[in-house]
């Protein structure tokens, strides 16, 4: 995973790094790779990016969820974007990016649309790892 912003991660008055409790639920392919549909994990730090990178220390899920690229984060099938969208159209920059089906959520939402990798973590929050079974008929 690119790191874009490589701030220190804060300190608690004790001079301890302050960590972060949130609540991991993980969907399809993910499931299997993890073991468990659901499980708190304890982070350094308090960004999805933060997160991101101690989970995928723990659980070798990189490769499988964060594209590296434009061309890893847009699948073949994809419709032409038109020039005129309708709403508010978010998408994370380039190597901050999930795979084709794959996505992150937190507390429900998609991580584009509360400020992408950079997105603040608080205890408690649910983030959501997902990478749904694709099947054809």
């Amino acid at each position: 995973m690119t790191a874009t912003d490589q701030r220190p991660a804060t300190e608690t008055t004790s001079g301890e790094p302050e960590t972060t409790t949130v609540t991991v639920r993980c969907t399809g392919h993910v499931r299997d790779a993890v073991g468990t549909h659901e499980l708190e994990f304890t982070f350094e730090g308090d960004r999805l990016r933060d997160f991101l990178e101690a989970f995928f220390e723990e659980h070798d899920l990189e490769d499988m969820l964060i594209a590296e690229t434009e061309a890893e984060a847009t699948h073949s099938g994809w419709a032409p974007v038109p020039d005129d969208l309708p709403g508010t159209w978010r998408k994370n920059p380039e190597g901050d990016q999930t795979r084709p089906y794959a996505r992150v959520c937190i507390n429900g939402r998609f991580n584009e649309h509360l400020g992408g990798f950079e997105a603040e973590l608080t205890d408690d929050d649910r983030v959501a790892l997902i990478y749904p079974f694709m099947f054809c008929c």
